[in-house]
């Protein structure tokens, strides 16, 4: 692979990081990868790439380590590209240039939890609709893997910026950011109407990017009786473009609920959130047809 940092960039980690990843279309493949996507005719397709380009850019990645190369067809050869662990290693970086530019060049450069019912963030939730989650795995509370679609006819998925047993748990300013509070009602709204998903053949989970520990504790304290996962690494996140804020040093969920069929297609997006309560009726209705 050609190096093109200077020499005395050597020691620069940015300078190097940029010199896989600093081209445009590598990082947009990137994203993609981290979205599902494995195949060269996926790429081109979402990319609107020339063949020739995507091939350069497809060969520096795996020589760089960050996409895996493996056949999966023989005649004639060719290949799937997923992301390696120095490839996952990279999602934090995607999360935070979405978060950049949600932020900085489609926001007001103003930090909130939620965004506007007409915002390029609602647009991006709404166009969820039809398309399908990946195959990925979550730790649920107590740390085990689990798959965020249940093999239930329906799924909720309520995602949430952060929920804790303890009110000093909660990063400094959390209150006074738009759209951060609610967390513990929407929980417990999900909670008090569990029974009424489960009847309508639907499994609830919620989703944060905390970790399994914190999760666990605030499970207890409030009696939930369905799993609660940590997207701590941002694997879902990013793998549907999810809008995120930074808050306390940490990427978290701006709050967003999905109902996902058996077959991991996403039936209905809500976004933005602004009605805790009605929020979950809403869900309960789109589960119910």
């Amino acid at each position: 692979m050609a190096q093109r940092t200077r020499l005395d960039d050597a020691d620069c980690a940015i300078a190097q990081a940029l010199d896989v990843v600093g081209d445009w279309w590598t990082l947009l493949i990137v994203r993609d990868a981290a979205r599902g996507l494995t195949r060269f005719e996926e790429f081109q397709g979402e990319l609107g790439v020339s063949r020739k380009v995507l091939a350069e850019r497809l060969r520096l990645l795996v020589e760089a380590g960050v996409l895996g190369r493996e056949p999966y067809q023989e005649r004639p050869v060719r290949y799937a590209y997923r992301l390696t662990a120095r490839g996952r290693a990279l999602v934090p970086v995607l999360i935070a240039l979405q978060d950049w530019g949600d932020q900085w060049l489609l926001g007001e450069g103003e930090l909130t939890a939620t965004a506007g019912d007409s915002s390029r963030e609602a647009e991006r939730v709404h166009a969820l609709v039809g398309t399908r989650v990946p195959e990925l795995a979550l730790p649920d509370q107590d740390g085990s893997p689990r798959d965020p679609v249940a093999a239930a006819e329906f799924t909720v998925l309520y995602c949430f910026p952060g929920a804790y047993a303890r009110g000093e748990s909660y990063p400094p300013g959390w209150g006074g950011i738009p759209g951060a509070g609610g967390c513990t009602l929407e929980s417990r709204t999900f909670r008090d109407r569990l029974a009424e998903f489960t009847a309508a053949g639907a499994a609830v989970r919620g989703v944060s990017t905390q970790r399994p520990d914190e999760q666990r504790e605030f499970a207890a304290a409030e009696g939930l009786g369905f799993p609660l996962l940590s997207d701590a690494e941002l694997g879902l996140a990013a793998a549907l473009r999810l809008p995120t804020f930074r808050a306390a040093g940490a990427s978290r969920l701006k709050r967003l609920t999905l109902v996902v069929d058996r077959g991991r297609t996403v039936r209905a997006a809500l976004y933005p959130v602004t009605d805790v309560a009605g929020s979950v009726a809403a869900a309960l209705d789109a589960v119910r047809g």
